[in-house]
């Protein structure tokens, strides 16, 4: 059985982590999968949207503590494998940012550590009503730092210092009122919900949306008045784009766009 299943439908690929067992810890072989199948992604002009789950009743409770465990054994004192891991583990993340396509979490059980880390990575969360989020390395001596990097770019500043500090869970119903995520839905809805906003996502015209995502972390990294200039050239070279002609003809003529991409 495959660790990571991925499964195209239509417009949006739905990849599932599938190690149950080890509520979908970002192992080794977990974070070699996610890369590997994010890169086979990146390029498939097809795919519009891409959402990422977990198998059993987590969706990622983070590093997997006993391969670090072993790591620690070697006769550096695991120092050389432990940059190598959060190395890959970093690598992902910045994959997941720079990929073409909007990535979803689908998230339902506990998003704790590197696994909160991913969902505050993804460009967009939903939420079972019952998810349980932390950063609590903090509670085995180990400080979340690289999940503080996502974590802190999502949440106000006082509240990520908080939970990594405190180690403490926060609701899904919190997790939406600090920005963390986008949507909290009951259990029994989670796969559709999800699927249902990749979908309105995948409808819009590929081209207009694979650019705004570049140009959307872009802007939020330069001052004010090197934003708009960055984003006024955005505009027009999107404005050059012949579906994009033709989707504002067919709003001005009342009728559905016939894009060809």
């Amino acid at each position: 059985m495959a660790i990571l299943e991925i499964e195209v439908r239509g417009p949006v690929a739905h990849m599932t982590m599938n190690a149950p067992e080890r509520l979908n810890a970002l192992s080794d072989e977990m974070l070699e999968a996610l890369q590997t199948g994010l890169d086979g992604l990146a390029n498939n002009a097809q795919v519009r949207v891409i959402t990422i789950a977990g198998a059993g009743k987590a969706f990622c409770a983070g590093h997997d503590l006993r391969q670090m465990a072993e790591k620690r054994k070697e006769a550096d004192g695991g120092v050389a494998a432990f940059r190598d891991l959060f190395d890959r583990c970093s690598a992902l993340m910045a994959r997941i940012r720079f990929m073409p396509q909007p990535v979803i979490a689908q998230v339902h059980g506990i998003a704790t550590a590197a696994g909160c880390q991913l969902v505050a990575t993804c460009d967009l969360a939903v939420a079972a009503k019952e998810t349980r989020f932390g950063v609590n390395g903090v509670n085995i001596g180990l400080f979340c730092s690289t999940p503080m990097v996502a974590l802190s770019r999502n949440i106000a500043r006082k509240k990520a210092f908080e939970m990594l500090t405190t180690g403490d869970f926060i609701n899904a119903t919190r997790a939406e009122e600090l920005g963390l995520i986008n949507r909290v839905v009951e259990s029994d809805d989670l796969s559709a919900a999800t699927a249902a906003l990749a979908d309105q996502i995948a409808s819009k015209l590929g081209s207009a949306v694979r650019l705004g995502k570049v140009a959307f972390y872009q802007q939020l990294e330069l001052p004010v008045a090197e934003a708009y200039a960055y984003t006024g050239d955005v505009m027009v070279e999107n404005m050059q784009n012949k579906d994009t002609q033709e989707g504002i003809n067919a709003f001005i003529e009342k009728r559905p766009p016939d894009w060809s991409q």
